[in-house]
């Protein structure tokens, strides 16, 4: 797969129209001249992060492979990845190193598939306030796919991990500019490995990954954030002792608290990796200050998804959340999936109203009534609200 000017800089940018995000300095460029991508929110060209406009949830539970959100840490990023040639490595604590071309892949093992949202750990950090540093996202760094490949536990088991094996670690094709840049790592405890959910994915509803989003392969951790899911996957080492590596130890940490929420300027609080995804729901057709006719029925949606476990309900408020009432649920395309909700609203009187909705999983988890705070603006799940007026 070859994508001519991926890697040059004047290739990419150009807008011609632009969006304003609901937070300070939204402003951002609407480009559509990125390889095998539609209309996308500019965030960064190099390297690329590129929001989903959000009025594309709107439009179905899968978001299109030409609209899913793209987020890359280092900057060289390949051209163009040759089918014919490319190898996938099983190596490390392990009894037999192995590789793997991706007609194997195809032809050889039993085919996965899994839908499931795949979302940055900083979707929604432009709304932080105070504001944090990194990429100013609005709500669409996230997107939903029907995910085919290959369960990571089919590779492990063929290559036979030895005992005493405690994690195992992916990297991709990107490389740094500069010769210190840390190599883009990422990892999993061994048993998280060979759970039979985790999986290395070479198509995404129905067709093979664009480029941007990590083709030829790229894992799929269903449940966890978007960090983990490393692109353009091609070495995968069993590890007999922790990874230490950069972005294990130091980079993508949370403080260990409910929400990962701290005060701004606390010290002294415990720091884990981030991991398990929390349930968040969205309105997906109507938008701050949007028009209702008094004694008119319309129909409210958004989308939902439970995080790490399945969607069990959302609820709907038409009044700043003094009463709630029980969305309606769309069809149910597997527990890590996005779900659709929808209620009829028809307003009695003219004024303002605030309407909110909050989902809650298997698990019992649902989302704060207060939107948490912390130095990288990771994980953001705060009730949703808009405001809107009857007329």
């Amino acid at each position: 797969m070859g994508l001519t000017g991926l890697i040059g800089v004047p290739a990419w940018g150009g807008a011609e129209e632009s969006v304003a995000l609901p937070f300070v300095n939204g402003g951002r460029n609407l480009v559509n001249n990125f390889p095998q991508k539609g209309t996308m929110v500019l965030q960064r060209a190099r390297p690329p992060l590129l929001e989903t406009p959000f009025e594309v949830f709107d439009q179905g539970i899968f978001t299109p492979n030409d609209r899913f959100y793209v987020r890359w840490h280092l900057a060289n990023i390949p051209e163009a990845v040759d089918p014919a040639t490319f190898r996938l490595k099983v190596r490390g604590h392990v009894k037999q190193s192995m590789s793997f071309t991706l007609d194997d892949l195809v032809r050889k093992f039993k085919p996965y598939e899994i839908a499931a949202v795949n979302q940055c750990s900083g979707n929604s950090r432009g709304f932080f306030a105070p504001r944090v540093a990194g990429g100013q996202w609005a709500n669409g760094a996230m997107g939903n796919a029907l995910w085919r490949g290959v369960s990571l536990k089919a590779l492990l088991d063929r290559a036979g991990v030895k005992t005493g094996a405690l994690q195992v670690r992916f990297n991709g094709l990107d490389t740094g500019i500069l010769p210190q840049t840390p190599d883009f790592l990422k990892s999993l405890d061994v048993d998280h490995a060979l759970d039979g959910e985790v999986m290395i994915a070479y198509a995404m509803n129905g067709k093979p990954l664009p480029l941007l989003n990590g083709y030829p392969l790229r894992l799929v951790v269903p449940g966890w954030y978007a960090t983990y899911w490393v692109k353009m996957l091609d070495d995968i080492e069993v590890l007999d002792k922790p990874d230490e590596n950069f972005w294990t130890t130091r980079a993508y940490l949370i403080p260990d608290t409910p929400f990962a929420d701290i005060v701004p300027g606390q010290q002294g609080v415990k720091l884990i990796p981030i991991n398990r995804m929390v349930p968040r729901s969205f309105f997906t057709n109507v938008k701050d200050q949007a028009k209702f006719k008094v004694g008119e029925t319309k129909t409210v949606r958004g989308i939902a998804f439970g995080g790490d476990t399945g969607l069990a309900k959302v609820l709907f408020s038409a009044d700043a959340g003094s009463h709630w009432q029980e969305a309606r649920l769309g069809p149910d395309h597997g527990k890590y999936s996005f779900r659709q909700w929808t209620v009829e609203l028809r307003p009695s009187s003219m004024g303002p109203q605030t309407l909110m909705v909050k989902a809650f999983n298997t698990a019992g988890a649902s989302q704060p009534d207060r939107a948490n705070w912390n130095g990288s603006g990771f994980m953001r799940n705060v009730i949703e609200s808009v405001s809107v007026q009857s007329v």
